[in-house]
């Protein structure tokens, strides 16, 4: 098959699908007043635009279209947000102007061809546009996707998106994509007093359902007896000798604890600071011993969070 070929102005109706990422301040700017300013691009670009759902900080915004329809709500984004920084400067004392910048999520077998063989690719996109461009080196968490961020004068990026959508349609992805899917936020937590507190900025604030799920944790547990009479949780300023536990959990709950490729508990190791090990399965017995150190605190949590998974 002949590879597609995009005239420069894109005159080539092919329908394609960028992805972009987008903090929840640049999707309030994107979406308007009652969406009005949404609607408006949709009309105007002729592109199907539409944005992930969630309380998450990031957003993924789908825009899909002929390649000229997608150049158009790219132009309108770029320009929305100019505006945008032109006005909060209008309040602050900075002079220079900072550059528009869009972050755009490409499947990872693609950004070989976007940066080109020794970087060339990318090199020659820089210099012809005037936009910087950067291919993120790490997949985004639980994808097959890297983040490619443009940034420069609206025009700049116009033309930079144009060269990318030329490569992304003559080097198709390889193999399936996993898609980026942005986490909901999760604020720390801390506990004290068989309470919850969720950390938000610098205040605690009161969290009643976790306090709930982890006094029924507390109640209901089947690893309660570790020779831990007092409460769990004993406030932060507990004692800060370091003790230890062991848990034994049955094997076919292991995986969930650990998770893939010890994701999980390398999880549960840094929100509770306590070093958790766990022994190799034992011929014949259903269950795996976990050793727990730490301070009191430090194990009430690790325990609570083992239990919660």
């Amino acid at each position: 098959m002949e590879p597609i070929k995009v005239q420069s102005e894109g005159g080539l109706n092919v329908t394609l699908t960028i992805r972009l990422l987008m903090h929840g301040k640049e999707v309030g700017s994107i979406i308007g007043k009652k969406g009005e300013t949404v609607k408006k691009m949709r009309e105007e670009s002729g592109a199907r635009i539409n944005i992930s759902e969630g309380n998450c900080p990031e957003r993924i915004v789908t825009i899909t279209g002929p390649t000229d329809a997608i150049f158009k709500a790219f132009a309108m984004i770029a320009y929305k947000f100019e505006e945008d920084i032109i006005n909060s400067m209008s309040n602050s004392p900075a002079t220079s102007k900072p550059p528009v910048t869009l972050r755009l999520v490409v499947p990872a077998s693609q950004c070989g061809s976007l940066i080109g063989k020794g970087g060339s690719k990318i090199k020659e996109m820089r210099e012809s546009t005037g936009a910087q461009v950067q291919v993120a080196g790490d997949m985004l968490p639980n994808s097959t996707e890297r983040a490619v961020t443009i940034s420069g004068a609206p025009e700049a990026i116009i033309q930079c998106v144009k060269q990318i959508c030329v490569v992304m349609l003559e080097s198709p992805p390889k193999g399936a994509t996993i898609p980026y899917r942005p986490k909901p936020a999760s604020a720390p937590v801390i506990f004290s007093g068989g309470q919850a507190y969720t950390i938000q900025g610098q205040y605690a604030i009161p969290h009643p359902d976790l306090s709930k799920l982890h006094q029924l944790a507390m109640q209901q547990t089947p690893f309660t007896p570790l020779g831990q009479t007092t409460p769990a949780f004993p406030g932060l300023d507990a004692s800060n000798q370091t003790s230890s536990h062991e848990l034994s959990i049955p094997n076919d709950l292991i995986g969930c604890i650990i998770g893939r490729q010890g994701t999980k508990i390398n999880e549960i190791r840094q929100m509770s600071g306590a070093q958790i090990k766990i022994a190799n399965a034992m011929e014949g017995s259903s269950e795996r011993q976990i050793t727990i150190t730490g301070t009191p605190a430090n194990i009430s949590l690790a325990q609570y969070l083992i239990n919660a998974r």
